[in-house]
């Protein structure tokens, strides 16, 4: 029985381990010196596209964000922009309507039901004309070179998604806006090497990523994230996907911690969705397979991992390591209250802030483990209020 509890515990500390720290660094150094995708289209012969938007009562960012697109250096006769609008109640469709007076290439697509985001983007890719689809939220705003950027690709024939570089804003010191941050700085990393190296990026993020019309997917309607079932079947159908550091984006960073854990709990639950779609796929062991389970897999099942450290640690607290492992285990959980409680007196420690915003990720992907087992019947959900 003792030697059971002991290898789980180094089983499950290992896969901890290896998927936070030693998978990002091995990818770093296995990309040391490698060079993204260089057969990109020229000025001159980048593509036209279609930019698809699903917007639920976004009129404090619709705005900002259509502005950004006609203001890019792209040539705006190759510029194709749906804006479905999901039953909104404010005044979304208006200002959606009278931008396109201004800007011919914008048509509102109206859903008079709510559908949600996965519903709007399958029917849009339907009626969307051009080659080249960029998926966007309506609170992600271009910078001039955005599609420049992510549309050059394509000239390589084997690249079918490119994905976006997410950079925030509105950081504030009395959230979790820094340790969100920090932890976005260190997917788009190991992003951007997964598709230097295999062209097996794992997953876009979804705010902003452009793919071929042709490796477009419809995703089942009741799934939550649909952009990395999107990105799974590209892999499957033996297209590449990649990360463009130089698409940068805008968005206003995650600062109330409730409503982040409320965003990622729906995540969570998607993401299990996904492997249970996609399980099939660790079993061909090549790079897919690789990236998938060193990169998602171990991390979904990271509050399996830690769970097991703490009750082996219980159960092994008579031997004298296991017995100072157990003890830290628990101040390390006493400190998560004690960072609530610190925060309440304006007092911010970064680390105590990223230890708490690390517990609630990983509470979130346990909920969303239950909520995916337990069935999923609609995708439909509140957009994450914005400006924190």
């Amino acid at each position: 029985m003792y030697l059971v509890c002991e290898y789980i515990f180094w089983i499950a500390l290992g896969a901890v381990a290896y998927s936070y720290a030693f998978y990002p660094l091995l990818l770093r150094l296995l990309a040391s010196g490698k060079k993204n995708n260089t057969v990109v289209y020229s000025e001159n012969e980048l593509p036209s596209v279609s930019i698809l938007i699903a917007a639920h009562n976004e009129e404090s960012v619709i705005a900002e964000k259509l502005v950004s697109i006609f203001e890019s250096t792209y040539s705006l006769d190759k510029i194709e922009v749906l804006v479905g609008s999901d039953s909104s109640t404010d005044k979304t469709d208006s200002i959606v309507s009278e931008l396109s007076k201004k800007y011919p290439g914008i048509k509102l697509v109206q859903f008079n039901d709510r559908k949600g985001k996965v519903h709007i983007i399958n029917r849009l890719a339907e009626i969307a004309s051009n080659p080249i689809f960029i998926i966007t939220d309506a609170n992600v705003v271009f910078d001039k070179n955005t599609i420049k950027e992510l549309a050059k690709h394509f000239k390589n024939s084997s690249i079918a998604l490119v994905d976006s570089n997410m950079m925030h804003k509105g950081f504030k010191k009395d959230g979790i806006s820094y340790e969100e941050s920090f932890y976005i700085r260190g997917e788009v990393s190991s992003k951007y090497n997964e598709g230097v190296l295999w062209g097996t990026m794992m997953g876009p993020f979804g705010g902003c990523y452009a793919i071929r019309k042709e490796y477009f997917f419809v995703v089942p309607e009741h799934f939550l994230v649909d952009d990395f079932y999107i990105n799974m079947k590209v892999l499957e159908k033996g297209g590449k996907a990649i990360n463009e550091v130089h698409a940068v984006v805008y968005e206003d960073v995650s600062n109330e911690l409730m409503e982040e854990f409320r965003r990622k709990i729906r995540i969570a639950t998607g993401s299990f969705q996904n492997l249970f779609a996609f399980k099939y796929l660790l079993f061909r062991f090549n790079a897919i397979s690789f990236c998938f389970f060193s990169h998602k897999v171990l991390r979904w099942l990271g509050p399996l991992f830690f769970f097991l450290i703490y009750i082996t640690s219980i159960l092994l607290r008579f031997d004298p390591f296991f017995n100072y492992t157990l003890w830290a285990e628990s101040i390390v959980i006493l400190l998560v209250p004690l960072d609530y409680l610190l925060q309440k007196t304006g007092l911010h420690l970064r680390l105590l802030r990223l230890l708490r915003h690390f517990f609630f990720m990983n509470l979130a992907i346990f909920w969303g483990m239950m909520k995916a087992i337990s069935g999923v019947k609609s995708s439909v959900w509140e957009p994450t209020r914005r400006y924190q």
